[in-house]
């Protein structure tokens, strides 16, 4: 049965060895998890996965071969509290949304959000008023209102909030994805500029051929520095959220980027960019990186290129303290025209549908404040976007 497990593993994408494998019957031998499922999946994860950007394939492989298997002792279960608690979602209709009305802007959202926090006593169910769960306030969890504040929610549901009270966890785009085409890798290619750089290591056919033509048939070997796309990019990738949709092609992006330019940088952002970005969402609470740092740090003959959907409330981008995770001094436009200042070269990249732009406010101002310079993520995309950054150099 474990043998099995283990090669589904495998094929799923999991990288572990009979090394690792054989760690885990020595454990089970001396019972370090007995008669529990969900302690088997963490010792057997603690066993075979040495590197977390492969939690996601583990868990799929995880569920899909061990469905329906609760345990050895079903009668000691107990319902997880997260499971009660989302029994009181509000599921409203379309025309039940339709009646309820948002505050009226972000000032009036902030200002009756301090007033109910002063004036809340208990927690509160199913109500439009106070902070509470599966009503129609505008703070809370698992209810809705067209405009809100998140609090004490595990994951969107909606999309409605224009901040989120919670720390909430992303993980890296995986860099080691096998693309299913090679189309994006094509695309990017042709945004290249060659340079021979460094120590002479590859041989020069042609003119150690005319050197030796020279020397009268003795052997003379030329050699040159390697070949290199000179081109430098300065990729930032928003990540989590609504991005979470587009995770699959950002990843495809993200692995061929890594392999079609030497001169590569890359950091993460949450909807827009302020002034802190991150390089491993893993420890972004704790290790972030000045915005300002690094447009002092890396100069301005590196190209831009923005990845992201820009669906967003337009108060993350308009106003101070518009971010949906935390209080920014500076709103998310200043940073970008800053760093459109510093690098004039540049585009970004959306993963929703061209067709769909119009529709969301924020994607308009986006493309406003990028000069107009955003293009959908898709092949022909991506072929318009390096034709521009090319014509810029």
């Amino acid at each position: 049965m474990l043998i099995e497990f283990f090669l589904k593993l495998r094929q799923g994408g999991v990288p572990a060895s009979i090394k690792e494998f054989l760690m885990l019957i020595e454990a089970l031998e001396k019972q370090v998890a007995f008669g529990s499922v969900e302690d088997f999946y963490h010792l057997a994860r603690t066993c075979l996965v040495k590197d977390e950007k492969f939690f996601d394939r583990y868990d799929l492989v995880f569920a899909a071969y061990f469905k329906g298997v609760v345990g050895i002792d079903a009668a000691a279960a107990v319902i997880p509290e997260d499971w009660l608690r989302k029994l009181v979602e509000k599921n409203l209709t379309e025309e039940e949304k339709k009646l309820i009305q948002s505050l009226g802007g972000w000032e009036k959202l902030m200002e009756t959000l301090k007033k109910r926090l002063e004036e809340q006593k208990g927690r509160h169910q199913g109500g439009s008023k106070w902070i509470g769960t599966g009503g129609t306030s505008p703070f809370g969890a698992y209810g809705y209102n067209p405009e809100g504040i998140r609090i004490g929610q595990h994951e969107s549901r909606n999309r409605r909030a224009v901040k989120v009270w919670d720390q909430r966890e992303f993980r890296n785009l995986d860099d080691t994805v096998e693309l299913g085409t090679r189309n994006i890798k094509v695309a990017l290619r042709k945004l290249r500029k060659f340079a021979r750089t460094g120590a002479p290591e590859e041989l020069d056919m042609e003119d150690t051929i005319r050197s030796t033509a020279k020397n009268a048939g003795w052997l003379d070997l030329k050699m040159v520095p390697e070949r290199h796309n000179a081109v430098k990019v300065l990729l930032f990738l928003d990540i989590g959220g609504s991005m979470d949709d587009h995770v699959r092609v950002c990843e495809q992006l993200f692995s061929a980027t890594r392999s079609e330019f030497k001169h590569l940088e890359y950091f993460y952002f949450h909807n827009f960019l302020y002034e802190r970005v991150w390089k491993d969402n893993r420890r972004r609470a704790t290790e972030r990186i000045a915005t300002w740092d690094v447009l002092h740090t890396y100069p301005h003959d590196y190209k831009l290129i923005i990845v992201g959907d820009a669906t967003m409330s337009p108060y993350e981008i308009t106003y101070p303290g518009g971010s949906v995770e935390h209080s920014n001094e500076e709103a998310g436009a200043v940073w970008l025209q800053r760093a459109l200042q510093v690098y004039s070269r540049a585009i970004w990249l959306n993963p929703q549908p061209e067709a769909v732009w119009n529709y969301h406010e924020s994607i308009s101002i986006t493309r406003q404040l990028m000069g107009d310079r955003m293009f959908p993520l898709t092949i022909d995309g991506l072929d318009r976007g390096m034709r521009l950054l090319t014509r810029a150099q």
